[in-house]
């Protein structure tokens, strides 16, 4: 494996590490080339979260090395096929062309509606499908949706969620629930001081708040529009800033807290690193959280550009533009409240 140390960090640097975290990482990659996948850096409750509550950037980035231990579920990130975690939430039911969609995050046995509907549509007309449009989601509307799935070779479970729906053409257009916001000038801050990523934007300037989205001081994401806001205690918006979230939905709406963080973690098969990772959400095969674009363990190359914040890529977690990880990690120790929706 090249090494971290002296390998160039790609074209979004990881500016805020110092060489002795990314050491850190290397150590936890002997770790898991001999025990496996399933070992990861989180930081220790009480140190490095605390510190991070009140440091500067700077102090941010001259920190010392955080304390190592075993995590029970690996960090989800790269392609995991998890349309069965995927939640039945209703979703803006556009389409670029303007035909039918499913009108919700998945579907599967007892879904009814209009969005079953369109699913019947589609797959009559691939014949895999001779019952009635009825909208309702049964045992033959599941069979003949395991049929397409493993023809296409997707993950096979009898639940339409986005990648099924992508494929079968009923998916809403994701770009139109996206804003986006213009670049801000050279050197802006956001109240805090931290410096604005090309896709974040401060106060007045910001995307308005979703309407059901929690008081007090916290961090709200929105998944329909991969955005997340940092909201003071006085309501104020300090930060809001684009995601690239995950390709199955598989983040639960509701409300979380912050239970763990690591400077450096690695995904769950091991080939990326996951700088600056911030854990919100257990499921039943991993974590799920905030970090730092991710890089690739062979060569340390991005595994996405800044543009392409706002479009859902991740197994799980929501990737971030490296300055608005810088800023996140210091605004969201452990028992941060993160309000998804």
């Amino acid at each position: 494996m090249p090494d971290p140390t002296s390998a160039p960090l790609g074209t979004d640097s990881i500016g805020q590490f110092s060489r002795r975290h990314i050491g850190l990482g290397i150590a936890l990659a002997a770790v898991l080339g001999a025990a496996g996948v399933g070992v990861i850096v989180t930081a220790e409750s009480g140190t490095a979260e605390s510190q991070a509550a009140t440091a500067s950037p700077d102090e941010i980035a001259e920190a010392a090395p955080i304390a190592v231990q075993a995590a029970v579920l690996p960090d989800l990130e790269g392609d995991l096929g998890q349309n069965e975690l995927e939640p039945d939430d209703a979703v803006d039911n556009d389409r670029a062309d303007g035909g039918c969609t499913i009108e919700a995050l998945s579907v599967r046995i007892g879904s009814s509606g209009d969005g079953v509907a369109c699913l019947q549509t589609a797959l009559s007309d691939l014949d895999l499908y001779d019952g009635s449009i009825d909208g309702d989601f049964d045992q033959e509307v599941a069979q003949s949706v395991m049929a397409y799935q493993e023809a296409e070779h997707l993950f096979v479970d009898g639940i339409v969620g986005r990648e099924s729906s992508i494929e079968l053409n009923i998916w809403p257009d994701e770009e139109s629930l996206v804003t986006r916001t213009p670049p801000p000038p050279p050197g802006a801050m956001d109240s805090m001081g931290f410096p604005l990523s090309e896709v974040s934007s401060t106060g007045d300037n910001a995307p308005p708040l979703p309407d059901n989205s929690g008081s007090g001081r916290r961090v709200v994401y929105d998944r329909a529009g991969q955005r997340v806001w940092a909201v003071s205690s006085e309501g104020e918006i300090i930060r809001s800033w684009l995601v690239s979230g995950s390709k199955y939905s598989n983040e639960r709406p509701g409300t979380h807290t912050v239970y763990s963080r690591s400077e450096m973690s690695t995904a769950w098969n091991g080939k990326a690193w996951l700088p600056q990772m911030i854990r919100y959400q257990k499921t039943d095969i991993g974590n799920i959280g905030f970090h730092a674009i991710p890089l690739h363990v062979s060569d340390n190359s991005v595994y996405q550009t800044s543009d392409e914040l706002g479009h859902r890529l991740s197994g799980g977690c929501q990737r971030q533009a490296n300055e608005d990880a810088a800023f996140m990690w210091q605004f969201a120790p452990v028992g941060t409240t993160i309000v998804v929706t």
